[in-house]
């Protein structure tokens, strides 16, 4: 559909295709505010075919596929590879990252040898330290702990073995 021969209509079109609401686009369109008119005016036939037609034009000019992308790489890379070698690698790296080549980076955090990250808590105050029992205490012991019985924070053994 070609542009539309009322140029109001075109306007309202456009910025509906924008993403403005029926309201806005009519105002942007030069028209006196009213909802209602501004609701008929986005229902007509050739409007709505108009709006469609200016988003599937922009998605098309928006829309540049995997292989376009390669396509530019290998493109850089040609012009490239006997000048500087260093936009060439590049080149290749990133055709090599768009399709899955290296293996995603794993970070893993542990202390020594693998284990519990060790916290020294010998400077922290009685109030920071009661805090943390508050928030963490409840994580810290569970069914077949070694302090299962133990609901006061202590760590002190039960007597009764």
């Amino acid at each position: 559909m070609p542009v539309l021969k009322n140029a109001r209509h075109e306007a309202f079109a456009q910025a509906l295709a924008k993403g403005m609401t029926a309201t806005d686009a009519y105002l942007e369109a030069g028209y006196k505010g009213d909802r209602t008119a501004a609701s008929r005016l986005s229902t007509n036939v050739n409007i709505a075919s108009r709006v469609d037609q200016i988003k599937n034009r922009v998605a098309e000019k928006a829309e540049w596929t995997a292989a376009d992308r390669l396509s530019a790489l290998k493109t850089i890379f040609d012009g490239h590879a006997e000048k500087d070698a260093r936009v060439a690698i590049s080149a290749i790296a990133e055709a090599n990252k768009m399709q899955g080549s290296y293996a995603p980076a794993k970070r893993e955090l542990s202390g020594p040898g693998g284990g519990a990250i060790p916290i020294d808590l010998t400077n922290v105050s009685a109030d920071d330290l009661e805090r943390l029992e508050a928030l963490f205490g409840p994580l810290a012991g569970g069914p077949g702990d070694d302090d299962e019985g133990d609901t006061s924070g202590e760590g002190s053994e039960s007597s009764g073995s």
